[in-house]
């Protein structure tokens, strides 16, 4: 062979190698992991107790990846419950079918497995995963899940020499299966026995080094008590809340209530020593406290003095301070593009939903509702219904846009139906002495507005329709009302839920299907091919 022609062969395979590892590189990576599911000893409380680990571990193995990362969990169920993981604020884009809730999935039966995917695409932020199933999450199963920005994309803030995740919530010395049964004998859970930050009720130590910046990831997987968080000696930047960078405001202690998730950088920039992390709750008599401890790398000082002070019962405290959080406007990150602008203010919604919710005494014993309306659980998803075109399993006009306070609390299998790209303004209106915590699966929102007493058309004068953060949980204060902005542009049936689990449990929840007729991977993925199917789907072939 001529040495032209080799070389002309040489520079071909190079060129072949070349366009190989743009394909390759054209992918988004996947990341995969293996959880086992088991029962497990801990003592939190000082008492033992059993626990849903995941891999031995409670809380669970924690998920770091990237934007646009493909996330593979195989989760094997070694429980005696069928079992769920929802992956809560993780959009799931054009595939509900990994939302991992009974209305979108059968459970895992026992001794069996089944595999997660799901693509975190053009997402950032702070989120967390947990059991949607029965009561198990109040013995364990949650878990960290961060995403990070990609490279090229510059963050807006100088990257912090590391970063801290905190799962801070309330716990109870009795397990799911007890809790289950005073819900299921009627009767409403009391106080929580305590509060924990990262499964311990004290001691948990996030070390650094003096002088540098450091972002805590701090989320709220408790059951049903909102939290204040605050750190010794030290101000916290608000960065992002639930996934949108924000306007970076300086606290000295922050809300955080039930399902929701935000990050703070917080410089060590006080004398070398240990000092007091503390979360405490929010609206319960008494107040229940937890503590951790920021480490400097060079103390030799445990941390004394007095806990920072925070507010216990104080509502207009922390809803001032909710209207505080805007969304930063000039950070380069994915946004919600709601019909091709990024102006959601200039958006007229198509629709208003208001859901109010309520307690009630269903054949003798305590159910929780939504306009009227206590969700059952079919014994066939909804969305297996759906896409197998099966009668009988819900109906679109089981729940009203409005409230009707006048009818008696029922029974019922609630779902909303839309359109796709759909743009719907929601009103959660609170009419009990408690604080509310409401998450939407699947979609973005603008928190636009929280008021007081009941909400009016006037009321739209007060909206943020300039930089309300988007989210995925929002709080409602107690004889209040808080307003969203959901841009429907996520195909699917999705879940809309009470955060407060023992009202989820007894019925406070309902589905929203995003449709349209047009059959098209553009706008939803077909059914997994390693879909459980039960209840009426069980002879249907995915």
């Amino acid at each position: 062979m001529g040495r032209a022609k080799l070389v002309q062969l040489l520079v071909l395979a190079l060129a072949c190698l070349s366009m190989m590892a743009m394909v390759v590189k054209a992918e988004d990576p996947y990341r995969y992991f293996t959880w086992t599911v088991t029962y497990g000893t801990i003592s939190p409380l000082g008492v033992p107790q059993q626990a849903i680990l995941i891999n031995g571990k409670f809380p669970g193995p924690r998920i770091d990846c990237v934007t646009n990362d493909n996330i593979i969990v195989n989760v094997i169920n070694k429980l005696d419950d069928p079992f769920l993981i929802t992956w809560n604020g993780i959009k799931n884009r054009k595939t509900s079918w990994q939302d991992g809730v009974l209305g979108t999935n059968c459970p895992i039966p026992p001794n069996t497995n089944f595999t997660y995917k799901l693509q975190v695409k053009d997402q950032i932020g702070t989120f967390t995963y947990f059991p949607s199933t029965i009561m198990h999450k109040a013995s364990g199963g949650f878990g960290g899940f961060n995403v990070y920005t990609r490279p090229l994309i510059p963050l807006p803030f100088d990257p912090p020499a590391g970063d801290f995740t905190l799962l801070v919530g309330d716990w109870y010395k009795a397990g799911h299966k007890a809790l289950e049964q005073t819900l299921d004998s009627g009767n409403s859970l009391r106080l929580a026995d305590g509060l924990l930050i990262n499964g311990r009720q004290r001691g948990p130590k996030f070390v650094g080094e003096p002088g540098k910046t450091y972002m805590f990831r701090i989320s709220n997987v408790g059951l049903s008590t909102s939290i204040n968080f605050r750190i010794q000696g030290h101000k916290m930047k608000l960065v992002e809340i639930e996934g949108s960078h924000t306007v970076q405001e300086v606290y000295e202690s922050l809300d955080v209530h039930v399902g929701q998730s935000l990050a703070v950088l917080v410089t060590l920039n006080q004398a070398p020593k240990d000092y007091f992390i503390v979360a405490s709750s929010r609206f319960t008599i008494p107040v229940l406290t937890t503590t951790a401890f920021l480490r400097y790398s060079n103390s030799r000082v445990k941390a004394s003095g007095a806990l920072p002070i925070g507010p216990t019962t104080h509502v207009h405290w922390s809803l001032k301070q909710a209207r505080t959080f805007r969304w930063n406007l000039t950070a380069s990150a994915a946004r919600p593009n709601p019909q091709g602008t990024y102006h959601y203010g200039n958006i007229k919604p198509v629709r208003t939903i208001v859901l109010e919710n309520s307690a009630a005494k269903i054949n003798g014993k305590l159910r929780y509702a939504v306009n009227g309306i206590s969700y059952v659980n079919p014994d066939t998803p909804l969305k297996l219904a759906d896409n197998f075109n099966i009668s009988g399993v819900f109906d679109l006009n089981t729940i009203k846009d409005m409230p009707t306070p006048d009818n008696p609390v029922k029974l019922g299998t609630s779902v909303i139906g839309t359109a796709l790209h759909d743009y719907v303004e929601i009103i959660f209106q609170n009419s009990e002495n408690t604080i509310q915590s409401w998450h939407l699966d699947g979609q973005d929102f603008w928190a636009v507005a929280f008021g007081p007493k009941q909400w009016i058309p006037e009321m739209r004068k007060f909206y943020n329709l300039v930089d309300a953060a988007t989210r995925y949980t929002v709080q409602v204060y107690p004889y209040s009302w808080s307003a969203i902005y959901v841009p429907l542009d996520n195909k699917g049936m999705w879940n809309l839920r009470s955060a407060i689990w023992q009202r989820r449990y007894l019925g406070q929840e309902l589905y929203v299907r995003v449709w349209n007729d047009e059959k098209s991977l553009f706008t939803e993925y077909d059914i997994p091919l390693n879909a459980i199917l039960c209840g009426k789907a069980k002879d249907y072939q995915t």
